[in-house]
């Protein structure tokens, strides 16, 4: 990686990242991702630097889950680092800002409602890590069970009366 920076490939990768047709933003995030993966601290710095957030960010909108994937690990890998540079920014993670500038958080957020598990475990992973974000609970769109009966209990309050004349829903009103 540091003969990758040596060389100055980063800020063209970056670049075709960015404005590239989709099959060589493709390739290119694999190369950025596996950078982020495998390189050190600085280097990770050194790619943020370079402008590789918001790319990585813009693709996690395509229709290819295996290239949302790269670009969350990508991200996650930069977020990690952005964790470990906390002491030195009082106490504050230099990176999630630059994911928010570039819409990654709103993004990140909708691949919660991503039909592939994997990409959809991913993004509730760095929400929760990184961001705070915690997972909706569902548990008040369920109908509560009344015990006693085993029937649903919609909106009705344990023990509260019935309407006089039952529930009506949109038919003829009862004399």
């Amino acid at each position: 990686i540091q003969s990758v920076i040596d060389a100055g490939v980063i800020p063209p990768l970056v670049q075709l990242l960015s404005q590239a047709e989709f099959d060589i933003r493709k390739e290119a995030a694999w190369a950025v991702s596996n950078a982020t993966s495998g390189g050190t601290k600085e280097q990770i710095k050194y790619l943020v630097s370079e402008g590789a957030i918001r790319p990585l960010c813009d693709l996690l909108t395509v229709n290819d889950a295996r290239i949302v994937t790269v670009a969350l690990e990508g991200l996650e890998n930069i977020l990690k680092v952005g964790e470990a540079e906390k002491d030195q920014t009082g106490g504050v993670n230099p990176f999630i800002n630059l994911v928010d500038e570039a819409g990654g958080i709103d993004k990140i957020e909708q691949l919660q409602n991503h039909q592939n598990n994997d990409i959809y475990e991913k993004a509730i992973n760095i929400l929760e890590t990184y961001f705070g974000v915690e997972e909706e609970d569902d548990a008040t769109v369920a109908p509560q069970v009344a015990p006693e009966t085993g029937a649903y209990q919609f909106g009705v309050a344990p023990g509260a009366p019935m309407p006089q004349g039952g529930f009506n829903f949109g038919g003829p009103t009862p004399m």
